[in-house]
């Protein structure tokens, strides 16, 4: 039996959608919108009928975004040259309450510019009958066109309460031991009380807070009324996601793909693969022209559901100046496979041709918690020792992957940026490592906010970078960006709380404010240098590289730069062969007849070895040769600027975005010169000291390597060499290719990276308690 209900859209039009009717299902229509508990809604993505066409021949390449409170949940997969598509994806989504419709916008993907919309229309969830598949028929039209018709989307949809959620309280303690709400005091509840939300898409290099942040829950409890509550907003709403830290690690290896299907003209392709976990999305590199081909390359998820979860794999032809074409897709369902054991796939492409194969492995998350300030790790002796024996000199060769141990504690923010129309913020702040992602609480209406959190993660990589960001919640929009620090964890001065002046998004100057840290790291160092030699762990959220004028141009002065070193020393070498200075040239030819005749190849790193001390006795007795790079600075700033205009003009469509072979070409030519200019600087900073641990990790490496040619035949080290490179398919059929010496320079900080890195002196005048003082005065 059909019926139907209202439908809102930006209109206001009445839309109407065709839903299954069971008498013996409840509407949530009886149930007070006032109440608190969490919904979950499961949406399957049918199909589309009768689409706008949108491109010049006469189709669309059709895609769907949904959103609730103004935050997009979910997008899905784009369907290419079809006004009728055909999507079926299924997507899982917690809300707090169903005042909140569900807003669906189609747009049409268009690579390189702006992509155009298709149509949009609203879904009233209060309309829905609870625990019942609903199949839903919506209109889609253009609030500003309402006449056209822009056809219609199809949906099943499933709304079910989640009343058992709703009345725990989940509480991740330092031993990650759970209690029932019903336990605890309500007054414990509250000084326990932390919360933790998850980035669930990025728009404009901002993150896009999930639906759970913009609901508050209030207690019944005469202790919610003081003001603090008021200030801090306790929302019991972020207590009840479970989500919000991963249960484990899904590790994939993508070894190879066989007999893809032939996209270029050529009868071969260019192929690549897009992996995607929820909101988490890998890319691995293009093999060029290859039906066949061998990537060997390793991606890590956080796997957030208990249940597992679905990752969508797609492959795709790589073609300069165009669209790239889609080869096929698959699907890896990590509920079907246990864990702890690893497992090879071969996974069939569908709507294409070919396999591909995979390594699949599911393993027990690492030790991530947040707590209050009075209770961490370190501080409770005991726990403390244990962790030292974890990561103690005997402990070498045990889970080599787990490096090393973290603790941030985030103690309070000074002199913000006022980003609402009151002159206040309400600000939240974001700790990084790697892929871990974890957040505080929002602190409402408060430009000098307290969170008092301690945040703990296992190191895998010594050479990572700790990133903290601090952001305006809003309710209406993303997140506005506040400041950031981003801080080497081998530059970190254990239990020293410090002031950080925040940093823009380019981390090339200060914005406004201070962030109070006190950050403690403990690590193995003979593990932490064996991982150095091992590929770095790829990043899900870097952001796409762009073509820019300064960026081009800062790269091309930057490759400059290492060359000219390369010229002055052939021209040194050359006047020495002409006798501009007879003495220097005379000094030159007795070194040389020295050198070749008492020639040995170990000479080689016993020279690297030489100049590496002597740079480190120079810096130890106060003579350091190393200059602060303001020309790099100042190109940085540069850009900042040209980056803020681009943000300004984001709108306007320009010329060179309508040429899209000459933009490609151009941010190729762009990425190889960044990638030049980084060697040769990586370099430099090797011998510069720029990082003491890699430099003394050089000299160590140097010495072995001296002492084995001195005492060891070539034609000995040769024969080991090759032994092992033509024996390492045969023993290891699905390793990782990788080259030692570039995953070491790879650690090494570029100059750009130094600039970013480097600590700004926080200025006294800023903070609000100097000028307190000062005006008593």
């Amino acid at each position: 039996m059909l019926d139907s209900c209202k439908l809102k859209t930006a209109c206001n039009l009445p839309f109407i959608y065709n839903k299954k009717i069971n008498t013996a299902g409840t509407s949530n229509a009886d149930v007070p919108l006032a109440d608190p508990g969490m919904y979950q809604l499961d949406i399957t993505l049918r199909r589309g009928q009768s689409l706008a066409a949108r491109d010049r021949g006469g189709t669309s390449d059709p895609y769907v975004k949904f959103k609730i409170g103004g935050k997009e949940v979910f997008r899905s997969k784009i369907i290419h040259k079809n006004l009728n598509p055909v999507w079926e994806e299924k997507t899982c989504i917690l809300v707090d309450h169903l005042r909140e419709p569900l807003y669906i916008k189609v747009f049409d993907y268009d690579f390189g510019l702006q992509d155009d919309f298709m149509g949009s229309a609203f879904l009233d969830l209060t309309q829905l009958e609870l625990n019942r598949p609903t199949d839903v028929t919506l209109t889609l039209k253009d609030p500003h066109y309402p006449d056209h018709d822009l056809g219609i989307i199809l949906l099943s949809v499933v709304l079910t309460p989640k009343e058992g959620e709703s009345r725990d309280v989940t509480m991740l303690m330092r031993k990650s031991w759970k209690r029932s709400s019903k336990e605890l005091s309500e007054n414990e509840v509250v000084g326990s009380y932390f919360s933790v939300k998850s980035f669930f898409w990025r728009t404009c290099g901002r993150p896009v807070l999930p639906v759970l942040g913009f609901c508050r829950a209030e207690l019944q409890s005469p202790y919610c009324q003081n003001s603090q509550f008021q200030t801090q907003s306790l929302r019991l709403s972020d207590l009840h996601r479970k989500s919000h830290l991963w249960r484990g690690i899904v590790s994939i290896t993508l070894i190879e793909g066989r007999d893809l299907k032939a996209m270029d003209s050529n009868g071969l392709s260019d192929p690549y693969v897009k992996f995607r976990l929820g909101h988490q999305k890998y890319k691995s590199k293009i093999m060029p022209k290859t039906l066949n081909p061998q990537w060997r390359e390793q991606f890590d998820f956080h796997l957030y559901e208990e249940r597992g979860g679905i990752i969508d794999i797609t492959a795709w032809d790589k073609d300069a100046g165009k669209r790239d074409d889609f080869i096929g897709r698959c699907q890896v369902d990590l509920s079907a496979l246990s864990r702890e054991q690893t497992h090879k796939l071969e996974l069939q492409l569908e709507e294409g041709e070919g396999h591909l194969v995979l390594l699949v492995t599911l393993t027990a998350s690492a030790t991530v918690s947040i707590s209050d300030l009075s209770v961490n790790s370190l501080e409770d002796q005991k726990e403390r020792e244990e962790i030292l024996k974890r990561y103690s000199p005997l402990r070498i060769f045990h889970n080599l992957k787990d490096v090393g141990f973290l603790q941030v504690k985030v103690i309070r923010a000074e002199g913000l940026m006022a980003a609402d129309v009151t002159g206040k913020s309400d600000p939240f702040c974001v700790v990084e490592l790697n892929n871990d992602r974890l957040l505080t609480h929002t602190v409402y209406k408060n430009l000098n906010p307290e969170w008092n959190k301690v945040f703990t993660f296992n190191i895998k990589d010594i050479h990572s970078v700790l990133e903290v960001t601090v952001y305006d919640e809003d309710r209406d929009r993303s997140a506005d960006f506040l400041g950031k620090v981003a801080i080497p964890l081998l530059s970190i001065q254990n239990g020293e709380q410090k002031a950080y002046v925040l940093k823009n998004k380019q981390l090339t100057g200060p914005t406004k404010g201070v962030i109070y840290l006190e950050i403690d790291v403990i690590f193995n160092a003979v593990k932490a240098s064996l991982r150095t030699l091992i590929p770095k762990e790829q990043k899900y959220i870097e952001e796409e590289n762009r073509l820019s004028k300064q960026l081009l141009l800062r790269n091309f002065i930057r490759t400059k730069r290492c060359v000219m070193v390369l010229v002055n020393a052939a021209y040194y070498v050359n006047s020495c062969f002409d006798w501009d200075s007879p003495p220097r040239s005379l000094a030159a030819f007795v070194l040389f007849l020295f050198v070749v005749w008492n020639f040995e190849l170990y000479m080689i790193p016993l020279v690297l070895l030489l100049l590496l001390t002597w740079n480190y006795f120079l810096i130890i007795s106060g003579k350091d040769n190393r200059q602060r790079d303001t020309v790099m600075e100042d190109m940085l700033e540069d850009e900042e600027e040209e980056d803020d205009k681009d943000d300004k003009d984001s709108e306007k469509k320009g010329f060179i975005n309508k040429i899209y072979a000459i933009q490609e070409v151009c941010v190729s030519v762009q990425n190889i010169l960044d990638e030049v200019a980084s060697f040769g600087e990586r370099i430099k900073n090797t011998f510069n000291w720029t990082v003491p641990f890699l430099s003394w990790l050089a000299i160590v490496a140097l010495c072995v390597f001296t002492v084995i040619l001195y005492f060891i035949p070539l034609r000995y080290i040769v024969l080991v060499w090759g032994i092992n490179k033509f024996t390492k398919k045969l023993r290891s059929p699905y390793a990782i290719d990788n080259n030692e010496l570039l995953d070491f320079l790879s650690r090494v900080p570029s100059d750009v990276q130094v600039v970013q890195y480097q600590e700004l002196k926080p200025d006294p005048s800023h903070s609000p308690y100097k000028r307190k003082k000062n005006n008593l005065g």
